[in-house]
């Protein structure tokens, strides 16, 4: 057991160094796949704090303290850890309704919980979330995102910002009046720079040109329009010593909620960006480590001062177009993020909020996949159904709420479906097949009832069976049924089996099981339903059922001659 968790828990890291020769070559390649991530992650760590309604050097806290630490003990070669868009509307909700302390909570009670997960192997169970609710929300959140950069886009000037969809649709809508067209200006030139650089220059890291140039026509030419520096006055040079909040049980159970989601996004979206990063790499991430990592991370972040994090899956495919060759990569972003921000601290006030508006706008609409929804437009309509409730519910009431109601609505549908998939059919029903165990080539008894059960026998068909019986105009002498294609069974299944069982009793019948694999047959064993039935009566073939019912019927007419 010790050793399992052991190796669940070894970082990539670790693995990696022990397994390959690292030298100097390699380590000058990561330093530089590092400070092109760095580069990248610079104006994206702000722009993401300042959305969050929270000073911008929050998210150069996280992006250092919690990406050293999600590549020093991950489980993905090419992770890149950091604050991301899709925290954008939980944290600003959270930090509004509880303060920054309250916030500090929920991300270290998130962390506590990823760690949990990890230990639990929890790892493999994220990937049954299903792909509508995952792009619902996603959908969802990017929407939530443009709206929250609106103000800054136009540069508009409002005090306080509703957290709400509606309330902010509405404010915009009285105050479009009042755009500052220098601002508007900056912000539709660095959405033309951001996707004039990608696809002719997509090496050059787009964010940082745009950043560049925009504080530097600011500045030189004096555009009023509302910069880092303005709102925020200037920004540390180094990180803040570690403090820890005052923790009570009352603020625990009221931070749960967001906690909970700050885990599970934090998962789903680091696990994703790990896939991404195995695609592109052809390596294989370790999704219970790279979880641990993930709790570790944002305890972490939290004590320095930061924001929740998780995998970034824009950073993490620039690391790895960017040639790194280890997690090493990931470390050296995160030391080139507190250089920059030890040596550039004076120059980084100055650049304008429009810039970085746009910058979150372009990533918004990447985290839409606006791909991915044509493509899901053709799919069933339940589907659909679970991506609009999901997408709907995220824009206008909550994300808990949204997840939730999408995994119900989802699982409900499935269990829906698979009860449909489930047959239960006579022996008069089934065709002549080349199946030799067909039923059609079988003599059946008189007074034999013949059924066969094609699924698994769970709680949305176990209803289904029993009600078999009222079909009977007359009740049978045996009832045989068939489980040869049953693979696994619920405790409404045994249930079920046991009220058939009783019913039949009842009317002086008999039933038999036939074809019952091993794993149906555990459970009978455990619930003792096989003594109930009789060990004889649970048989392997369908032939071995029809000998043992003639068994029983000349046994009935025997006891009635000797009456």
């Amino acid at each position: 057991m010790i050793k399992n968790i052991k190796h669940t828990l070894e970082p990539i890291l670790v693995e990696y160094l022990r397994k390959n020769n690292y030298g100097k070559k390699e380590l000058l390649q990561d330093a530089l796949a590092g400070l092109t991530v760095a580069i990248v992650a610079l104006p994206l760590a702000m722009a993401i704090a300042i959305a969050s309604n929270l000073p911008p050097e929050r998210g150069l806290f996280t992006a250092i303290v919690a990406g050293f630490l999600i590549s020093a003990l991950g489980g993905s070669r090419f992770q890149i850890g950091g604050p991301t868009a899709a925290f954008i509307v939980t944290v600003a909700l959270v930090a509004m309704k509880h303060g920054y302390e309250g916030l500090v909570i929920a991300t270290m009670m998130a962390g506590v919980m990823l760690v949990i997960m990890s230990l639990l192997r929890a790892g493999e169970l994220i990937k049954f979330i299903p792909y509508p609710v995952i792009i619902g929300f996603t959908s969802g959140i990017a929407l939530l995102i443009v709206f929250s950069q609106l103000k800054d886009f136009f540069g508009l000037t409002i005090d306080k910002m509703p957290p709400d969809f509606i309330n902010k649709l509405i404010l915009y809508v009285q105050h479009i009046g009042e755009t500052n067209f220098f601002a508007l200006s900056i912000a539709l030139a660095s959405i033309f720079i951001t996707i004039y650089v990608r696809k002719k220059h997509p090496s050059i890291p787009a964010p940082i040109v745009v950043v560049t140039f925009s504080a530097l026509f600011v500045w030189i030419f004096g555009i009023p329009v509302d910069t880092i520096e303005s709102r925020f006055g200037e920004i540390p040079s180094m990180l803040p010593s570690p403090s820890f909040p005052e923790v009570t049980f009352e603020k625990m159970r009221l931070l749960f909620p967001d906690a909970m989601t700050i885990a599970l996004l934090a998962a789903i979206e680091s696990l994703l960006s790990a896939v991404v990063a195995d695609g592109m790499s052809g390596t294989k991430h370790k999704s219970n480590t790279e979880l641990f990592a993930q709790g570790v991370a944002n305890i972490g972040s939290s004590i320095f001062g930061g924001l929740p994090a998780t995998g970034a899956i824009a950073r993490t495919a620039t690391n790895v177009k960017a040639g790194a060759i280890s997690p090493i990569s990931g470390i050296m972003h995160a030391l080139w993020l507190l250089l920059f921000m030890m040596l550039l601290a004076p120059l980084i006030v100055k650049i304008p909020l429009a810039a970085l508006s746009a910058i979150l706008i372009v990533v918004a609409w990447n985290m839409a996949e606006i791909k991915h929804l044509k493509s899901i437009s053709k799919a069933p309509v339940a589907d659909i159904g679970v991506l609009l409730v999901t997408f709907m519910l995220t824009v206008l009431v909550d994300l808990n709420i949204a997840i939730q109601a999408g995994i119900s609505l989802a699982s409900i549908l499935f269990i829906n479906s698979m009860m449909k998939s489930t047959k239960i059919r006579s022996y008069s029903e089934e065709e002549d097949t080349d199946d030799p165990d067909s039923i059609v080539k079988k003599v059946i008894p008189s007074g034999v009832e013949v059924y066969e059960l094609d699924g698994p026998l769970f709680f949305g068909v176990a209803e289904k069976l029993v009600d078999i019986l009222v079909s009977f105009e007359t009740m049978p002498q045996v009832f045989i049924l068939r489980l040869r294609h049953v693979p696994m069974i619920d405790a409404a299944g045994l249930h079920s089996l046991e009220v058939l069982n009783e019913k039949l009793r009842q009317n002086n019948s008999m039933l038999i099981l036939s074809g019952v694999h091993k794993s149906v047959h555990v459970y009978l064993q455990k619930t003792k339903l096989d003594r109930a039935i009789g060990e004889e009566n649970i048989v392997n073939h369908i032939d071995k059922a029809l000998k043992r019912s003639q068994e029983v019927m000349q046994s009935k007419i025997a006891k009635m001659q000797e009456a």
